[in-house]
């Protein structure tokens, strides 16, 4: 099976970094019936800590966390990869960026455990549209 690619939006949300804010998050989100195609937390400096969402629907995030009180920043766009693995999935992703002169700011990836992986590949704003063109998104 061939990789999938499409451009996504994330958004981001801080919050302390302290046990229960991640559950609190998702479970805001949950009540509201927000889907999410991915979900990453990471520390922002002392005590604090900011969690990427990848919504399904933007406007439905963003109403969400509005009515939840949430200071959030976004939309900024991304790129999805989903596809079958192997060794070297990610290396023609990867090999068409470095040739288009892109530069990843930072990325995630995981597999399935049956055969398949997700791949979020965040870019600054500058670059989506050399790594969509060099990517053929």
């Amino acid at each position: 099976m061939r990789a999938t690619i499409r451009e996504i939006d994330y958004w981001f949300v801080t919050v302390p970094d302290q046990p229960g804010e991640g559950a609190r998050v998702l479970g805001m989100l949950a009540e509201a019936g927000v889907s999410l195609l991915a979900f990453s937390a990471a520390p922002m400096g002392p005590g604090v800590e900011q969690i990427i969402l990848v919504p399904e629907n933007d406007e439905d995030l963003a109403r969400a966390l509005d009515r939840a009180g949430y200071a959030f920043t976004g939309p900024q766009t991304a790129f999805l990869i989903q596809g079958e693995d192997h060794i070297g999935a990610l290396l023609d992703v990867h090999r068409k960026l470095y040739d288009a002169r892109v530069n990843i700011q930072s990325s995630t990836g995981v597999t399935d455990g049956r055969g398949g992986f997700g791949y979020v590949l965040y870019l600054r704003p500058e670059d989506v549209r050399s790594a969509a063109d060099a990517l053929g998104v």
